[in-house]
């Protein structure tokens, strides 16, 4: 039920107007924010969009992003400049609804083309009325987007409410989030794929380990889930929600609960709320917000580019157009306060991503109806500290033994002695995607690695900290 948290004040300085060619890279004039006292700027990146919908950094080290129209693109993060990919033909744009949700991952053919990719993107199309599709495409430098499959499609949708954010996860299933589609009925009916977070395996199967045999359904109980991100650290997953009139979430979302809409509104602080929450294994969210904020992308920081947002939830949102922290405690299973960047600045937000080098880039939505745009919207947006050089470990030290490798179900780090500092544990995909990490404490010398639910292949391992590093080591995965 409502529950208010008053925004925290930005403390924020405002410098320089952004400015941008329309269609075309913007210029570098930025604005610059104080952020724990690092000086962090912001410019537009590429101008002229249409209502972007999702923004992601790929595993070729290109921003990837889609309009709502029904163009799929990439960017080129070092000039702006967009490459268009392919126009879907049968989307349907028509309120909220058009094309949505997009993950960029590693190739599912057995012979995969040189630099192939697996792309996925779910929409609305017309089909007897409004309907929502999944679909895989595959994707090369030099043929582009290519072979699409349906991988779920027939998806009641409508106007409103129709999610949908995709994400994938290291042991190689796809999160797909939808909406109730405009009938509350369907959140609560655990038959129904609609109000639903989705599980499925990157061929559009159930996965075996799914909460219920046979079921898509990872959690039920959502209205319209706008944002979706895990955390590598601690594995945790988390969503932001659009509420009604009142509370719009942030959820910590866990395989087989309850997220109570529509009976339960944010806490479950009445006594009706109270009843049924015990009653059908509610689990509430972390954060809620009336007035609602229409709560959109989500993403994850940690990066000494701005030491001030390390281990923090980044938040955008479309009606308060806001950019907002959420700073985690170390387990993850709390948000221990909220902090507005900015409040309406740049109109309406939608998406929100980081690179690997420590930038946040923000899609407006200015076009999609609702706003008000600017001679330049629809942008992409970037916020970087232009300071900051990563620094070289002053030592490379000896490498590292990883037993058993070729691993199957389990293997573990041993160090050649004991840190003598914190250190931090890293695992990356062939991909370069980032798929497990954990702080070492100075005086460990073996760690555990949880491969067991991580997709066969090889992995690179890397240890290092502040003073010290080891030479990275080659992880093999076998089948199981």
């Amino acid at each position: 039920m409502k529950h208010f948290f008053p925004a925290l004040g930005p403390g924020l300085a405002l410098t320089a107007l952004l400015v941008g060619g329309c269609g075309a890279p913007a210029t570098a004039q930025s604005t610059t924010y104080n952020v724990g006292g690092t000086t962090v700027s912001l410019s537009s990146l590429t101008t002229g969009l249409d209502t972007p919908w999702e923004l992601l950094w790929g595993p070729d080290d290109f921003l990837w992003l889609t309009e709502r129209g029904g163009r799929i693109s990439r960017i080129n993060p070092a000039t702006g400049q967009l490459l268009p990919l392919l126009t879907l033909p049968d989307v349907t744009e028509t309120g909220e609804s058009g094309l949505l949700g997009l993950a960029v991952g590693p190739a599912v053919h057995l012979a995969p083309l040189p630099g192939e990719l697996a792309v996925y993107v779910v929409y609305n199309y017309t089909s007897g009325g409004l309907k929502e599709k999944l679909v895989r495409y595959r994707y090369t430098p030099t043929i582009g987007l290519l072979s699409p499959q349906v991988l779920l499609d027939n998806l009641p949708a409508a106007s409103i409410h129709s999610g949908s954010r995709l994400l994938l996860l290291p042991d190689n299933t796809l999160l797909m989030t939808t909406g109730d589609a405009a009938n509350t009925s369907t959140a609560q009916n655990p038959t129904s794929l609609n109000g639903k977070v989705l599980r499925l395996t990157v061929t559009g199967t159930v996965p075996a380990d799914n909460p219920t045999p046979g079921s898509l359904v990872y959690s039920l109980g959502h209205r319209n889930p706008q944002g979706l991100v895990r955390v590598a650290a601690t594995g945790r997953l988390y969503s932001s929600e659009h509420g009604p009139n009142n509370d719009d979430e942030v959820n910590l979302i866990e395989p087989g609960r309850n997220y109570g809409w529509p009976t339960a509104q944010g806490f479950c602080n009445l006594p009706a709320e109270q009843t049924f929450c015990q009653q059908n294994n509610v689990r509430e969210p972390l954060l809620a917000w009336t007035p609602t904020l229409a709560v959109a992308g989500l993403s994850y920081y940690n990066h000494p580019a701005i030491p001030g947002w390390s281990n923090s939830l980044l938040m955008v949102s479309l009606k308060a157009g806001k950019l907002t922290q959420l700073p985690l405690a170390a387990t993850g299973a709390t948000i221990t306060g909220q902090t507005d960047v900015w409040t309406g600045t740049y109109g309406r937000l939608r998406a929100i991503c980081v690179s690997p080098q420590g930038r946040v880039y923000v899609a407006t939505s200015n076009r999609d109806g609702r706003g008000s745009p600017t001679a330049t919207d629809d942008r992409v947006l970037v916020l970087e500290n232009r300071t900051f050089t990563a620094t070289r470990p002053n030592r490379i030290l000896p490498a590292f033994a990883l037993y058993p490798n070729p691993a199957s179900h389990a293997t573990s780090l041993h160090l050649p002695a004991p840190l003598t500092t914190a250190a931090r544990l890293s695992v990356h995909d062939a991909l370069g995607r980032l798929v497990h990490e954990a702080p070492l404490v100075a005086g460990q010398q073996r760690a555990a690695l949880p491969v067991a639910g991580w997709t066969a292949g090889v992995y690179q391992v890397r240890v290092g900290g502040p003073t010290q590093s080891f030479a990275p080591q080659r992880l093999v995965l076998a089948g199981r």
